[in-house]
């Protein structure tokens, strides 16, 4: 098999392709024949070593895949089924080790390109809203960075949701994706005041929910806009920048500051991702969500997709194919 590798902490273009043994796999797992691997920010703080979980080289980035089950030890799949799977590493390869609890099948509608860019980000939105937000039909939702990977998933599963939806992107072609996705509203914030437009777009109340995966100086503006009782969802820092929460503001204002990480639903409450997975699924099946698969590239350019998620040049999704 080959993979992507790491041999020591650094940015994307330290990364080599390499022949490797294929994964052995241990009770309880399932080794798989990668066709497709999302490419996510995540994936670049890990080979720079800024991520949650430190690796130690050599290394192989890559935390979600999709593909079929070539060899397994778990009861939960047979060989030949079709599955997406998290992983905590090694995703970019032409075969990966999983926990078979940790990888789900996926209908026979889903591509794998699709798959493959369906599982962090329509996971992290979902958890973000639902769980978190208790996002409730009719609630106005505030969607920063629309274009991106979890932006894009957050706008159709705010529709789908019944909220109204109003989203911020950066420049004239993110903003129209923003629209085609379905958003009421889609703010250029390069251009305009978001805030403001928030506050005349609810008649001076502000957003119900902010999604917020970008922090820094989106952050503390969203703060500015948010309604009383509303909720603002913090899924990431893609700015670079961890904002300081000011929580007497949150006091006087009445609202609530959420973290989101997803990967602990999985550790500590697994049953609530396969819930959610399969009501992601029948949202799909109803043509109410379709991942956003902009780019496809082979896996050897792997550097190039992190280097375009990381400088935020990318829309929705690119996956990497062996």
């Amino acid at each position: 098999m080959h993979a992507i590798v790491g041999d020591a902490l650094g940015a994307p273009d330290s990364l080599v392709m390499r022949e490797m043994e294929a994964p052995q796999i241990g009770e309880g797992q399932i080794r798989i024949g990668v066709r497709a691997a999302g490419v996510n920010f995540a994936d670049v703080l890990f080979a720079a070593g800024q991520y949650q979980v430190r690796p130690v080289p050599p290394f192989t980035p890559g935390f979600e895949v999709s593909g079929v089950v070539v060899e397994t030890k778990s009861p939960l799949h047979k060989v030949g089924a079709r599955v997406v799977a998290m992983v905590r590493a090694g995703g970019y390869a032409s075969e990966v080790a999983a926990a078979g609890a940790h990888a789900w099948e996926i209908p026979a509608s889903l591509p794998f390109e699709e798959a493959a860019g369906f599982m962090i980000t329509y996971q992290t939105s979902w958890m973000a809203l639902h769980r978190r937000a208790a996002l409730q039909a009719g609630e106005t939702l505030l969607v920063h960075a629309g274009a991106g990977g979890v932006g894009s998933a957050a706008i159709q599963l705010g529709k789908a949701a019944g909220a109204r939806v109003i989203a911020t992107a950066g420049g004239p072609a993110k903003v129209k994706l923003c629209k085609e996705l379905g958003a009421d509203v889609v703010i250029d914030y390069k251009a305009d005041d978001f805030t403001k437009v928030v506050k005349a777009e609810t008649s001076g109340a502000g957003a119900d929910v902010i999604f917020d995966p970008v922090g820094g100086e989106i952050y503390e503006k969203s703060t500015k806009c948010i309604a009383f009782e509303g909720r603002i969802v913090i899924v990431g820092f893609t700015s670079g920048v961890i904002p300081s929460a000011k929580l007497n503001h949150a006091l006087v204002k009445n609202y609530s500051i959420l973290g989101l990480h997803w990967w602990l639903y999985q550790d500590k409450k697994p049953a609530l991702v396969t819930q959610g997975q399969q009501a992601l699924y029948a949202l799909y099946e109803a043509g109410k969500i379709k991942p956003l698969i902009t780019e496809v590239l082979p896996l050897e350019r792997a550097a190039d997709a992190m280097n375009k998620v990381y400088a935020r040049e990318s829309t929705g999704k690119i996956v990497l194919v062996p």
